[in-house]
């Protein structure tokens, strides 16, 4: 897919008519930045209207190799003529999918609490591809409320682990606990795919200890609800036990 094709069918997702001010989200990312210790993972601050970085931080260089002031300058075009070929059409849809989704089925008193994530191939300064994790949580909107400006988190992953692309729309609930509103696997099926949205909740927090009350808790249903996902899940990937389920989600982390 050419890059003339790129930039139109992305600002055709992202398009709107207002100019929100970024001023105080940079002003605060960048007071953050400093503290942040070097790791495998970086954040920008995306602007789908402008296609423009307003912010990126420091890890970015560190994690991919790209020069961070020609990203600053040169924008989201230059940042899409890494990602892999054959992740493109894909991608590009999953972010579609994702804001027809939200502005179909998300109260526009809502959306203010959503998060998105999607991956993709991108290839760094080296020429090796590696996975690219990203999680977006919107912090303008326009006037119609469809989220435009973003705080984007990227975490960097070896290109050895098998990702299929996927899309998530997940809802912070007053619990302050995220819930999966919306997951699409755009490439092949994958082992999960028969799950229900709250199954993969239960499951991701299964796997970091919650028991069966405080994950009713989380979620704002009852201890016997959670027993019966429990059940259900174990059926639906035939697996005897949560134990099991949770060594089997350290081997494919993108389960969910």
């Amino acid at each position: 897919m050419y890059a003339s094709n790129i930039n139109k069918i992305y600002k055709d997702i992202f398009q709107s008519y207002d100019n929100p001010d970024l001023a105080h989200h940079i002003k605060k990312i960048m007071e953050l930045d400093i503290y942040l210790p070097y790791s495998s993972t970086f954040f920008c601050i995306t602007n789908t209207q402008n296609l423009t970085f307003e912010f990126i931080s420091k890890n970015m260089s560190s994690c991919i190799g790209l020069n961070r002031e020609t990203l600053l300058k040169e924008g989201m075009r230059y940042f899409w003529n890494y990602i892999h070929p054959e992740d493109i059409e894909l991608w590009l849809k999953s972010l579609n999918d994702l804001m027809v989704y939200t502005l179909e089925n998300i109260p526009i008193d809502q959306r203010q609490r959503m998060s998105y994530t999607w991956n993709y191939r991108l290839k760094n300064t080296d020429g090796a591809y590696c996975n690219i994790v990203q999680n977006t949580t919107p912090l303008e909107f326009d006037s119609d409320l469809k989220p435009i400006i973003g705080l984007a988190h990227y975490t960097v992953l070896d290109a050895k682990i098998k990702m299929p692309i996927t899309g998530t729309a997940k809802f912070l609930n007053d619990k302050n606990e995220y819930e999966t509103k919306y997951f699409n696997n755009f490439s092949q099926k994958q082992l999960t795919s028969g799950l229900s949205n709250r199954e993969r909740d239960v499951i991701r927090l299964l796997t970091i200890n919650k028991s069966s009350k405080q994950i009713a808790e989380c979620l704002n249903i009852s201890p016997n609800t959670v027993d019966t996902h429990r059940r259900n899940i174990l059926k639906k990937l035939n697996i005897s036990s949560t134990g099991e389920l949770v060594g089997l989600l350290k081997l494919n982390k993108n389960l969910i």
